[in-house]
């Protein structure tokens, strides 16, 4: 069992205690991982619990940025939990490439095609993921798909909302507790335009040169040639002080964009969910 370093709340012990049980009731799980926090924590109860019975999986696809698999590889290790990668097409799929409002349905449609496969030869493992119950409340269309293929959430049917689970992660030591959100790298493209591999490549490059000068929460929205920077609030000025203008141009134009701008707004998650009344304000930066 991990053990607990930090204090916890009342509350938070209560649910901790709640998803050891929840997860040690079954025989055998299988965890749909990303390496995100919230699947994280699912996969290092289900290790905890079940030992060798307990399977973490990663879909692997253009979509996923290379960073994010690298870290979801080591946090693995870290749980000691077997941790299997399976390729996954929905590049393939109109419903997905296409980039309507319900993409994420296609995308968890596609997963999950793989995953209900591996748990079945995996002792007909339980399939359980990440959902937190914040997530709930949010747009998020996979979420059905998962439900169509049976799988489980129990952070959300404990009632688990991202603090706690963060707070969770913190008291049981684990490194990754305070790792920013990142969604999958279609989310940087506006509903209606076309995602392919080259642009999510793109996307990819520009991220990963901003992280290397020292920006870890980062994204580049893109939209047609145009990329559009969003870092936190508070770190915009730093942004724009710290980084040479000509470095930061001569970069994104070799990764294939034709303007740059930063979006004075800052960084928002899930910001193309966001009312179509609220407007960004840009600082344009022209080649």
């Amino acid at each position: 069992m991990f053990k607990q370093i930090h204090t916890l709340t009342n509350p938070d012990q209560k649910m901790l205690r709640l998803l050891r049980e929840y997860i040690g009731g079954y025989q055998s799980v299988c965890v749909a991982y990303s390496g995100g926090v919230d699947s994280s924590l699912i996969a290092a109860i289900a290790k905890e619990q079940l030992g060798s019975k307990a399977l973490a999986v990663t879909g692997v696809s253009p979509s996923l940025a290379p960073h994010l698999l690298k870290e979801a590889r080591e946090q693995a290790t870290w749980i000691g939990i077997h941790h299997q990668e399976c390729k996954t097409s929905e590049l393939e799929d109109t419903s997905y490439n296409k980039n309507p409002t319900n993409r994420c349905y296609a995308c968890k449609r596609e997963l999950h095609k793989h995953l209900t496969a591996i748990a079945e030869a995996a002792n007909d493992s339980q399939v359980l993921n990440g959902v937190n119950f914040d997530d709930l409340h949010d747009h998020r269309p996979g979420i059905d798909a998962a439900k169509e293929a049976g799988a489980l959430s129990p952070l959300a049917e404990l009632k688990i909302g991202k603090t706690s689970i963060r707070q969770i992660s913190y008291a049981l030591g684990f490194p990754w507790w305070g790792k920013p959100a990142q969604p999958c790298l279609a989310s940087r493209f506006p509903y209606g335009e076309e995602i392919n591999e080259n642009k999510l490549k793109q996307v990819s490059q520009a991220e990963d040169w901003l992280r290397a000068k020292g920006f870890n929460e980062v994204r580049v929205r893109s939209k047609g040639l145009s990329a559009s920077i969003e870092v936190p609030h508070e770190q915009i000025e730093e942004l724009i002080i710290k980084l040479d203008r000509d470095q930061l141009i001569t970069s994104f134009l070799s990764f294939g964009f034709t303007s740059i701008s930063i979006d004075m707004d800052g960084l928002i998650s899930g910001k193309l969910n966001r009312s179509k009344s609220i407007k960004s304000n840009f600082l344009q930066l022209t080649p």
